[in-house]
């Protein structure tokens, strides 16, 4: 049977002859008692500063962004500073890595990840290639610089 204080937490009927109590309760069960909530304070004024909200993402803009140079250079780039990994050239494995990553409206490249990939320590290669890359011209959108989601997909191929 459930207890009496339950029943009425549930709004079941009590007993005849049972007091009803309003206001908070002190719970008690096999000696051990949780103590009634304190009263909620009153909310805070308006005056209040505003949480700080982070700019918004975008994944499209007027005006894309650029590595420094163009495609031309960023191929250039990705050429000069790959190390392909001795495991993947032991397995001949060769592929597209897809890395995410945010770049900010200054141009900064932040939160790069692995969408997409392939092992065998491209992947790590991938990711350290986005890393060091110098800082791109953001994108614009009404002409003011946004944060925008990026993928860029990095071919690896084995020669043998």
């Amino acid at each position: 049977m459930l207890p009496k204080l339950l029943l009425a937490a549930l709004g079941l009927a009590l007993p005849s002859g049972t007091l009803a109590q309003t206001g908070p309760v002190a719970l008690v069960d096999s000696g051990h008692t949780i103590p009634p909530a304190a009263p909620e304070a009153d909310p805070a004024p308006a005056a209040t500063a505003p949480a700080a909200t982070a700019p918004p993402v975008y994944h499209t803009a007027e005006l894309p962004p650029a590595f420094p140079g163009g495609p031309a250079a960023l191929q250039k780039f990705l050429s000069k500073e790959l190390h392909y990994p001795e495991s993947a050239l032991r397995q001949g494995l060769s592929g597209r890595v897809y890395v995410r990553f945010l770049i900010t409206e200054a141009g900064h490249i932040q939160d790069a990840e692995v969408v997409k990939g392939l092992g065998a320590g491209l992947d790590e290669e991938a990711l350290r290639l986005v890393r060091i890359m110098p800082w791109w011209t953001p994108a614009r959108i009404g002409g003011q610089p946004v944060r925008l989601s990026y993928t860029l997909p990095i071919t690896f191929r084995a020669l043998n």
